[in-house]
């Protein structure tokens, strides 16, 4: 068993790590999505050069140089590089060290909180998979069946071998409330006043947070959601980033409140 600073310590480097990967992930997947879209709506698809999350190699994305290895080391080359491309020297986005970073943190968290084990890893996995969907959603309005069906199916399969913490019924109810309440929420919305006013991901992202957290935590994570995202709107529309039909992206507020839950546990009776 591996204790101490040395426990953390390795959790960070998991985490920074995973997180590079993270990256690759949250850049690569929509473009596949749509190139699969267009290649079946298209009656005779382009060739193209194959394209998934190993080819083509990672490359700067304005003068499309392929990074040498220690270049792509997580964080430090960003460091290293004083955050520009070792070949143009045009910037680096920070999203890059600022996902690696947040995973690593959270990796920290949890073997600190559940010790190294499968715990921990499970809500490793399941914090990675939110961490990819909040910046994919936030880049795309998209929240990919690619990942957050899978999550759902993790997460009765953890309560089921007992290393989530959460019951296998407090799972599958879970899941099932969540995506009827994301679902009742939008028919009702849509019947009111004609528009959609969520994407059928979301009903999925709370389903997934059901199966995680428990069916007890359902309330606590719209009413978290909710506030964040009625915050966050008024700061896009503050600095005049809102769309002007007021459209955002809801799901990064869903990964906020799912990880607070994960962290602290659902709000107290008298919040909610």
């Amino acid at each position: 068993m591996i204790d101490g600073i040395l426990a953390l310590g390795l959790a960070g480097l998991l985490g920074l790590m995973v997180g590079s990967f993270l990256n690759v992930v949250i850049h690569r997947l929509p473009l596949m999505l749509q190139a699969q879209w267009d290649a079946e709506t298209t009656a005779t698809p382009p060739n193209a050069a194959p394209f998934n999350l190993a080819v083509p190699r990672s490359h700067c994305p304005q003068c499309h140089h392929p990074l040498r290895w220690q270049d792509n080391i997580p964080l430090l080359s960003f460091i290293a590089l004083r955050g520009r491309c070792a070949h143009c020297h045009a910037p680096i986005g920070w999203r890059y060290p600022a996902i690696e970073l947040i995973t690593a943190g959270l990796f920290t968290g949890l073997v600190a909180l559940h010790g190294w084990g499968f715990e921990a890893m499970a809500w490793a996995g399941f914090s990675a998979a939110l961490v990819t969907l909040a910046a994919i959603d936030t880049d795309t309005r998209l929240l990919p069946d690619a990942i957050t069906q899978p999550l759902v199916w993790a997460g009765l399969l953890a309560a089921s071998l007992g290393i989530s913490g959460i019951g296998l019924n407090e799972a599958l109810w879970g899941a099932a409330a969540g995506y009827l309440f994301l679902w009742a929420v939008y028919w009702l919305f849509k019947g009111l006043t004609g528009k959609e006013g969520m994407g059928q991901g979301d009903f999925k992202l709370l389903a997934a947070l059901g199966a995680w957290l428990g069916w007890p935590a359902l309330l606590s994570l719209v009413l978290i959601a909710s506030l964040t995202g009625i915050l966050g709107g008024l700061a896009l529309k503050w600095r005049g980033l809102l769309s002007e039909n007021g459209e955002m992206a809801f799901g990064p507020y869903m990964v906020l409140a799912g990880l607070w839950v994960m962290a602290f546990g659902p709000l107290p009776w008298f919040l909610i």
